[in-house]
């Protein structure tokens, strides 16, 4: 039974010197430079360990004579053959001494502790698809709050309130509302609120304005109406009103956003918007931002969405600010 590659960035089956981004069902047009292994370290001098010599390390650790005085004066040749010995083992102490300083660091410690070999680059299958996925990239700056998304080139900032995505199934989830409750149609979990991402490469749209105005359909659809598994978590959309659109700075770049107000035959209905903007990365493919609010009492403020927005920088880029007005939509 064969088994698919979860997404990640795995050896370019079209190019060596390059990484691709796997989706986990296809190829995407994403690519980067294939980091070059690092070499392996190798000490100047190996040091001995292994044995001690078996000799004095310094001449102070000679046994001493005895302080009597000698019965006969040794002859010139035999003081001379003695005092040659000496200094040859003198000198072999030195030597050996040496060479276990100069296999350790300035401060005496073995430079080769604690270094952990590069692991080699994960070879692609026959097929051209890539036999291990690459884990995941950890925030850049640390910041529990902040969301990476190494393959649209994006940072998020979530508010409070929300959480990184845990027990979900969509991988496209970036960030959720905490905690659960019953669905109002069919049975499951549901949450007061969730955000995508992902991009646009299955349209032949390239503006971002054509592109937010054809995906927000799709995004209440799956939110409100059937979701993929063919369940109503809400019993099916029953109408829908747009209360906002137009341009908008996201990361630097120009972006377009449309917002919806969704009703739905169970619950209280909901808010969804669909944000598109260029990427700052790779071949700058369109990237679309989800936004999913229930409307009731419980559902996150339709605020943040436009602190969501603002909080979008590129990957190592955390001065670049988003530019959304305040005209961005209603609030409540």
């Amino acid at each position: 039974m064969s088994m698919t590659p979860p997404p990640g960035w795995y050896p370019d089956p079209t190019a060596e010197h390059l990484e691709r981004w796997w989706d986990g069902t296809a190829w995407t047009e994403h690519r980067r430079t294939r980091p070059a292994p690092a070499p392996p370290t190798v000490p100047l001098h190996q040091p001995v360990t292994a044995q001690p010599p078996a000799f004095p390390a310094s001449p102070a650790m000679f046994p001493q004579q005895p302080a009597t005085v000698p019965q006969r004066a040794a002859s010139p040749s035999r003081a001379k053959a003695v005092a040659l010995t000496v200094a040859g083992t003198v000198l072999v102490a030195a030597i050996a001494t040496g060479a276990l300083l100069l296999g350790q660091g300035d401060d005496g410690a073995d430079p080769t502790a604690g270094t952990t070999p590069r692991p080699a680059p994960t070879p692609a299958t026959a097929t051209g698809r890539p036999t291990t996925p690459e884990p995941s990239s950890a925030s850049p700056t640390g910041d529990p709050s902040v969301v990476v998304d190494q393959l649209n080139g994006i940072t998020l900032t979530m508010p409070a309130g929300w959480v990184r995505p845990e027990f979900v199934a969509d991988d496209s989830v970036v960030m959720t509302t905490d905690g659960t409750y019953d669905c109002p149609g069919d049975p499951g979990m549901c949450r007061h609120g969730l955000v995508t991402t992902h991009t646009a490469t299955s349209t032949g749209q390239t503006s971002p304005e054509a592109l937010a105005k054809a995906d927000i359909s799709e995004a209440a659809g799956l939110a409100f109406d059937e979701d993929t598994l063919n369940r109503r978590p809400f019993g099916g959309m029953t109408g829908h009103q747009v209360v906002g659109q137009g341009t908008v700075a996201v990361a630097g770049r120009a972006g377009y956003y449309v917002r919806w107000h969704v009703t739905a035959a169970k619950g209280p209905g909901g808010y969804v918007q669909s944000l598109v903007f260029p990427s700052s990365t790779g071949t700058e493919a369109p990237v679309v931002v989800r936004y999913v609010f229930d409307a009731g009492q419980d559902g996150p403020p339709l605020t943040d969405m436009d602190r969501i927005t603002r909080g979008i920088r590129p990957v190592g880029d955390a001065a670049t600010g988003g530019g959304v007005g305040s005209s961005i939509g209603p609030t409540r």
